[in-house]
């Protein structure tokens, strides 16, 4: 068997192989830190988008507008009329005949205020799809929404107060 004698060739690999582990042990790396850690984890400042006329939604929006301004103007009708009625109540006794044309009035009441929440509701869905195609909050949409809201809480309190003002049902006036 002719082999090539590796013998002499042996100090040689044993100091190429010595020679990677030797390094300065007094030469560690620097803890001061990095020109990127200076930064901070601050997100970055964004540009808002610009805003861009939609004559389609504002067309919808005024649309939901002039439906909710008829909701409103029935339902302050009606208000009008219940609140004749609450107080021509006031005083009666449950079940009664002038205590229930006031909760009849009140019911007309909860059905208009439905009519009215319905267009909140339509309002609040163009809101969510716009939120939903990262789009910037539509100024005209989110006023209209807000007037809507602040309408539908007016009507619930002048509800509420009317309810209030009329004597509470009884299982013994309802048998």
């Amino acid at each position: 068997m002719n082999r090539p004698p590796l013998r002499p060739l042996a100090p040689v690999l044993a100091t190429i192989l010595l020679a990677g582990c030797a390094a300065d042990p007094t030469a560690y790396p620097s803890l001061a830190p990095r020109a990127v850690e200076k930064l901070g984890f601050e997100e970055p400042e964004t540009v808002p988008a610009p805003l861009v006329a939609d004559p389609a939604l504002d067309a919808r929006i005024a649309a939901a507008a002039a439906k909710r301004a008829d909701a409103a103007r029935a339902f302050d009708a009606a208000a009008t009329r219940a609140e004749r009625l609450a107080r021509a109540a006031r005083g009666a006794a449950a079940g009664s005949d002038r205590w229930l044309d006031a909760q009849t009035a009140l019911a007309e009441l909860d059905s208009l205020r439905a009519a009215h929440g319905e267009v909140v509701g339509v309002l609040e869905d163009m809101a969510a799809q716009r939120a939903q195609a990262l789009l910037p909050a539509y100024p005209a949409l989110e006023k209209a929404r807000e007037e809507a809201k602040a309408a539908a809480t007016a009507q619930t309190q002048r509800i509420d107060a009317l309810t209030r003002a009329l004597a509470p049902a009884t299982a013994s006036a309802t048998a």
